[in-house]
């Protein structure tokens, strides 16, 4: 007996032995139902598409944003031929100098940015910056065609310019709604950075209606923290539908380089200025002639002012609208029309916005009274070229 029950102790050994080296090593075998000797053989008509599987956008993906905005991008090269010598061909000066100032020893000066595609007709919108002064405008699509551009007309006081090109097939951005951003929206910024190629980054939006950066005479700026660069400027700010929001500007950086504070023109204010440029070739604004200041506490405490908001009126315009209205230095404006105005950028928008010709009712704290004037508007004149 006690020889059996040795026998049978050895047995189980083995088998609990056997058991532990296929569990580690085959561990498929164990899962098998009984009968199923082979492996199981799946059909290529129903075995997953892994290719399909691969293009599908993961989670939380802009990849449809950036697929359907990307193609209307462009890159911008403008090309500016200094200004020689204006004595360079003199003969006297060329015996003495050389060739030295000589107009055909002058490299042209080329600049790089990006810029947006808005209609099947061939226009584009880009910074001011971008063209400024250029005497060749060359435009590269994504998918590589190249065309020569014609500069439509610029806005140094938005810093937007309007360029049109002649090719076939033109992809062009769907405007969005850049009225309802939000704080906190995500956002792509595509274009050219430092001529690297077509690059799209993301971010979302930081702040809205920013102003008083010194950028440009009318400012609402988009800031966002998608990463824009050198080449950017013009590009296209859009939103995770891939619809225009903004137009690609400037950036605040210490090194050149991005900080994560870039600043983007709305998509509405860019589509209003291009209306006008295509229209009349200039955007046509409101003007009345003043030289404003915000107020500031102190300042209203200083002139014994009721208001604590508004704006100053430092100068006035001999013989301008203003001054024929009625304003004089030293009243502050509080209301144009039926809006309050707390701050010179509001002012100029507001002023702006109104039509040549048309009368505006002003409302002005003039010491401890409120003095209603009506003002004719005129058209604001082109901003003073900086001296070259």
């Amino acid at each position: 007996m006690r020889r059996l029950w040795l026998i049978f102790s050895q047995a189980v050994t083995v088998a609990l032995a056997l058991l532990f080296v296929v569990a580690t090593l085959k561990p498929e075998w164990l899962n098998r139902s009984p009968g199923q000797m082979l492996p199981q053989i799946v059909s290529i008509a129903t075995a997953p598409d892994s290719a399909a599987s691969s293009a599908m956008p993961a989670p939380g993906s802009l990849a449809a944003a950036a697929q359907r905005a990307a193609p209307a991008v462009v890159s911008i090269a403008a090309s500016k031929t200094p200004q020689g010598n204006p004595h360079a061909d003199d003969p006297w000066f060329r015996f003495f100098f050389g060739q030295r100032g000589a107009p055909q020893g002058i490299e042209p000066q080329r600049g790089l940015g990006s810029g947006v595609i808005v209609s099947a007709e061939g226009y584009l919108l880009t910074n001011h910056h971008v063209v400024d002064g250029a005497d060749e405008i060359e435009v590269v699509l994504a998918d590589g065609r190249q065309a020569q551009a014609t500069l439509v007309g610029t806005d140094p006081e938005t810093d937007v310019a309007v360029l049109k090109i002649d090719l076939d097939k033109l992809p062009a951005v769907t405007f969005g709604n850049s009225a309802r951003l939000q704080i906190g929206d995500a956002v792509l910024a595509i274009g050219n950075p430092f001529g690297v190629g077509q690059t799209v980054t993301s971010g979302i939006v930081s702040a809205l209606d920013r102003r008083g950066l010194g950028l440009n005479t009318f400012e609402n700026f988009i800031q966002t923290d998608a990463a824009i660069n050198p080449g950017n400027s013009g590009g296209a700010l859009v939103d995770g539908s891939g619809n225009l929001v903004g137009i690609n500007t400037a950036i605040f950086s210490r090194s050149g380089g991005s900080l994560g504070i870039g600043f983007a023109i709305p998509a509405a204010t860019a589509r209003l200025v291009m209306e006008g440029l295509i229209k009349d070739g200039k955007v046509i604004r409101g003007w009345i002639g003043v030289e404003p200041r915000d107020l500031t506490p102190d300042m209203a405490d200083t002139l014994r002012l009721p208001v604590k908001r508004g704006v100053l009126i430092t100068g006035v315009l001999q013989d301008g609208p203003a001054s024929s209205g009625g304003i004089r230095p030293g009243d502050v404006v509080v209301r144009i029309g039926d809006t309050s105005v707390a701050n010179t950028a509001e002012l100029l928008n507001v002023v702006a916005a109104l039509p040549p010709g048309s009368n505006a009712d002003i409302s002005v704290q003039r010491g401890d009274k409120v003095v209603p004037v009506t003002v004719k508007v005129a058209q604001r004149p082109p901003r003073r070229q900086a001296a070259q």
